[in-house]
């Protein structure tokens, strides 16, 4: 096990194990309307970036987009630039903190 990791112990659970990803996070959930942008900025801490739903794209730096759906993260390092959008529309959970343990 994962340092900070312990097994879930509800009855019947199997199998399963779950971990703090960082300490006094802040978590968002972003709503990208089609066609919306969420403009080129410094991650302020270390950002994980999960699609939830729908589909989009990513870019760091250097400005090329990169595609991303559900079921697929990111994670942006402190001061790192980056931006995001989508053309259908997508729901993203962003979890900021200290350090990100995936």
């Amino acid at each position: 096990m994962l340092a900070g990791e312990r097994d879930v112990t509800a009855p019947g659970s199997v199998g399963a194990r779950v971990r703090r990803l960082t300490a006094g996070a802040h978590v968002v959930v972003i709503e990208v309307e089609p066609d919306g942008v969420v403009a080129k900025h410094p991650a302020a801490s270390f950002q994980l970036f999960a699609v939830v739903s729908g589909s989009g794209w990513v870019s760091g730096a250097d400005g090329g987009r990169e595609p991303i759906a559900a079921g697929e993260a990111v994670v942006w390092d402190p001061g790192e630039e980056h931006e995001s959008g989508s053309d259908e529309g997508m729901t993203v959970l962003v979890v900021e903190g200290e350090s990100i343990s995936i």
